[in-house]
């Protein structure tokens, strides 16, 4: 059955990170024996259904350049990436269950022929439903074909547009989500609750077990092939792809029998580890995940009837990242195979495995492993590395990331999102708890936190991950190049350098067996509105200190100014030009205010000894008037307050409203509307407070001179993260160029801020 192709040459090296989430070894897994999955009557009649497509079985490729490098005799992949005219596996469980479920509804006999069964149809109202990532759905869909019945597949809302347009090839109806996956099944399983719905799906759930169990009988076609081609010598290790696990099910169900050795392992994304975590925690747990190129593995939650096959069965569990799952395939592409991503990720897993690992799963130079390779090629984005443990390498992969503020330009940018999903997936290879924060819709931020033992005292790194506009750039704004120590692109100094420091700060919190927690806070729309700090604060995040790393040149700022906005109408009346008598000019109105105004900014700088921290007023915007010919009716003056410790909202709003309720009493016709737009307050803690002296000592330590302690104008999360009482302060790496046409980050800074923070970690979370 099929054939046996054979590639010799040698694969390339990986880069792996010494951090990453190690292999999971189930040990309960080794005695246990998995109950009969079929009876030789069943498998009869599965393969003889599978009879009447065409292509026959798929072929077993022979990797010898692979089984030299992980030091086992043999590597063989099972290549599905054309099984019966479709790229993928699929079709094997897909068509099973759809023609199990009909000939339940029409009460016909199993081994009723396909044509028999399309002509009953005929005289039937019959739709089928189904969600997927794409080839569930495709397959779906073909036997919808096949039997001239219609079908309508629900998608997830990212899915990559020549997947949908290969579902819409098959004559179905796709349905476009909003959401996740997860979401296009609840969706799908709603609609097939219609009349004449079938719902065809390899996800379980209560009252609905036969169909997803059809599916995984017939996934079982593909692994008496192997059998059939391996000669009945069963392999030392079986990979599979997991997703919600049904074919994981169908691989554990049949190479686990009595009598047999062979050792089962899983893989699925970093960013969608629902089996991994689950095994673990030896209960079903539901999983964040992020959009991966590996977009069949795509699942938060393995499939329940699954769930307990996989938990006594599976023996490793392992995750792979987009970029190892991206250059596993450029690797067999080269060997004649053409895989989708998902299909080339138990190659990746193979290769990720350590001495060690291959030790504790019994592979040794007479081992035999098989990778189940379940589809073919698929456009996507190739993706971004996540394996460096290097600030300055990690601060190079965020600037090449836009991660534009949409608020801000003339053409707004792309804002969080993007760049959200590269640091959740960064933290999700380091197997380091993560945290998706989105109130609003499109601008996420991320958390991350190490676990401490218990009893220590958390902290919180914060950095914003959205930047100003690329546009007015000089050069290639997203370069990452490092030119005279120099790292430069936008956001490499405000603040992509300190977001990288600190994620790696915070990967380092793993090793040091910490009682407290470690907490990273990438946060959106700093640059705007702050509502990312804001709502990872409303989310209940909270720390025992914290250090913003803002680029300070390496002094630690203790205080800094707050702000209120604030905008004043100035009424006249609309008249003729020609008509003084009829009308009142607004702008000239406003003039008196805007003159008021300044001797206000005179008055709040006087007796300050330091004028950066000052307090200040200034007009920030006006417009009036509509045209040449009238009097303006309206002038709105748009002004900013930057404010010190003891002035608030409400201290700023009776000071504007003095001034403009005396030019009400003095000038003519003066009229007016004040409105307080938004507001932020200011910061300041002690220099001799513990946390700032823990950090000024280590910096002072570290640095091998005075730490200094600074105050600044500006305004920073600092003063959000203090008014929930968390002691903080405000430091970060070298560098120049904020919003300007250049902007860079000094290299040596960088690595010295991770150390630094590193140290503050272990001294303060102990």
């Amino acid at each position: 059955m099929g054939s046996i192709a054979q590639h010799h040459a040698a694969p390339t090296s990986l880069a792996m990170s010494a951090l990453r989430r190690p292999l999971l070894l189930n040990d309960a897994a080794q005695t246990w024996t998995a109950p009969t999955a079929l009876t030789a009557e069943e498998k009869d009649a599965i393969d003889k259904f599978h009879g009447q497509f065409p292509g026959g079985p798929t072929r077993l490729v022979r990797l010898d350049d692979v089984a030299r490098e992980i030091g086992v005799a043999a590597v063989y992949l099972k290549d599905e990436s054309h099984r019966f005219g479709l790229p993928a596996f699929k079709i094997l469980g897909a068509s099973w269950g759809t023609y199990r479920a009909l000939v339940k509804r029409l009460n016909l006999p199993i081994v009723t022929p396909l044509s028999a069964l399309k002509e009953a149809l005929a005289a039937d109202t019959i739709t089928l439903y189904a969600a997927s990532e794409g080839n569930h759905g495709r397959a779906v869909a073909r036997m919808g074909a096949l039997l001239s019945i219609p079908a309508e597949i629900h998608v997830p809302h990212d899915m990559h547009r020549t997947t949908k347009e290969a579902l819409e090839s098959e004559g179905a109806k796709v349905v476009v989500g909003r959401g996740t996956y997860d979401d296009a099944l609840e969706t799908a399983k709603r609609a097939a609750e219609g009349e004449g719905g079938l719902l065809v799906q390899d996800f379980s759930f209560e009252g609905y077990e036969d169909i997803p169990k059809w599916i995984v009988d017939g996934y079982m076609t593909m692994l008496r092939e192997i059998d059939v081609q391996l000669k009945d010598s069963p392999p030392s290790l079986v990979v599979s792809p997991a997703g919600v696990g049904s074919f994981a099910q169908s691989v554990v169900s049949h190479f686990k029998q009595e009598g047999s050795h062979t050792k089962v392992m899983t893989v699925e994304p970093d960013t969608a580890a629902c089996v991994y975590k689950s095994i673990r925690k030896n209960e079903l747990v539901t999983v964040q995940t992020y959009a991966t190129v590996m977009a069949g593995l795509d699942c938060g939650t393995p499939s329940p009837i699954a769930w307990p096959i996989l938990k006594a069965g599976v023996d490793a569990c392992s995750t792979v990242s987009d970029w190892e799952a991206h250059q596993a395939t450029e690797y067999l592409k080269t060997r004649g195979v053409f895989p989708g991503t998902c299909a080339a990720a138990p190659l990746a897993a193979v290769r990720r495995l350590t001495k060690g690992d291959r030790a504790s799963l019994g592979l040794d130079s007479s081992s035999v492993v098989v990778l189940l390779c379940t589809e073919g090629t698929k456009e996507y984005q190739i993706p971004m590395d996540v394996s460096m443990d290097d600030a300055v390498e990690l601060t190079q992969a965020l600037v090449r990331i836009n991660s534009a503020n949409p608020s801000l330009g003339s053409v707004p940018g792309p804002g969080e999102s993007e760049i959200a999903r590269y640091i959740g997936a960064w933290l999700e290879h380091r197997d380091i708890e993560t945290h998706w924060i989105e109130p609003t819709k499109g601008r996420p931020s991320v958390v991350g936190v190490v676990r401490g033992s218990g009893g220590g005292k958390s902290l919180m790194f914060n950095g914003h991950i959205d930047t100003v506009t690329t546009l007015g750039y000089d050069d290639d704004p997203l370069s990452g190049e490092i030119r005279d120590g120099k790292l430069y692109g936008r956001g490499a100094d405000d603040m992509k350098s300190g977001v990288a420091a600190a994620l790696v700060a915070l990967a380092g919190a793993k090793t040091q067996n910490l009682s407290g927690d470690v907490i990273f806070t990438g946060v959106a729309d700093e640059e705007a509105l702050s509502i990312g700090t804001e709502q990872v604060l409303e989310a209940g995040w909270r720390a025992d200190g914290a250090i913003v790393n803002e680029p300070t040149a390496e002094v630690i700022v203790h205080a800094h100014k707050g702000f209120v906005w604030a905008e004043v109408d100035i009424h006249g009346v609309a008249a003729h030009g020609s008509l003084p008598s009829a009308g009142v000019d607004a702008i000239t109105r406003a003039g008196y205010f805007l003159v008021e105004l300044d001797k206000y900014s005179d008055r709040l700088r006087q007796g300050w000894d330091d004028p950066v921290m000052a307090p200040t007023v200034h007009a920030s915007t006006i417009k009036g008037g509509e045209e040449p010919s009238s009097y303006p009716a309206l002038c709105t003056v748009v002004l900013e307050r930057r404010t010190v410790g003891g002035e608030t909202r409400g201290t700023v709003e009776a000071e504007l409203r003095d001034i403009l309720d005396k030019l009400s009493k003095t000038v003519r016709d003066f009229r007016y509307d004040l409105r307080i737009t938004f507001d932020r307050p200011p910061f300041s803690i002690d220099t001799d407070h513990p946390f700032a002296a823990l950090v000024s000592g280590i910096v002072t330590e570290s640095l091998g001179k005075q730490a200094k302690f600074i105050r600044e104008p500006f305004w920073t999360d600092c003063a959000l993260l203090a008014s929930k009482d968390i002691p903080v302060l405000l430091w970060g790496p070298k560098g120049d160029g904020l919003h300007a046409k250049e902007e860079w980050a000094d290299v040596e800074s960088i690595q010295r801020v991770a150390t630094v923070l590193g140290r503050v970690a272990g001294k303060f979370c102990a």
